[in-house]
């Protein structure tokens, strides 16, 4: 029998190029990965497969959110995978989620989507009821708007 996919994604359309969007994603993460006023904080992001992505999100009454991961796999300017069931060395912890963003050419833009794939339905309930629709979207749309300038001033 197979299990139902548990996934929750967001979709975008973004007026930039997959090149500049997957740039602004990679480079200048700190900028949009949490919906604001939160911030992140990079750790580390190592954009190849296995290695480690860790960074810290703050709230703003000082609430700490630790993300551990690893990357799965990055297809420059058209996918980024990444999960939170390792940490660095492939040592397992108690996995939640994995999370994937992709960047399809469409028109003179980009049809961004990002979402994550659950172990089972409690994961995936938790995480809808955690806002993952309001939390992603919101992320999405900074980093539509970060996209966006820099491909106006690259224009």
């Amino acid at each position: 029998m197979t299990q139902p996919l548990l996934e929750l994604s967001i979709e975008r359309h973004i007026d930039a190029s997959p090149e500049t969007v997957f740039k602004v994603w990679t480079e200048r993460l700190e900028e949009w990965w949490a919906p604001k006023p939160w911030t992140t904080k990079i750790v580390e992001n190592d954009m190849r497969p296995g290695g480690r992505s860790a960074m810290i999100m703050t709230g703003p009454n000082g609430e700490i959110s630790d993300m551990e991961g690893v990357v799965l796999e990055v297809i420059p300017n058209r996918s980024i995978v990444f999960t939170n069931a390792f940490t660095v060395g492939w040592v397992p912890q108690a996995p939640f989620m994995v999370g994937f963003f992709t960047f399809t050419p469409e028109g003179t833009g980009t049809r961004y989507r990002a979402g994550s794939r659950h172990w089972d339905e409690a994961a995936h309930k938790q995480h809808e009821e955690m806002g993952f629709m309001a939390g992603w979207g919101k992320v999405a749309d900074q980093l539509a708007e970060l996209a966006e300038a820099e491909a106006r001033r690259s224009a």
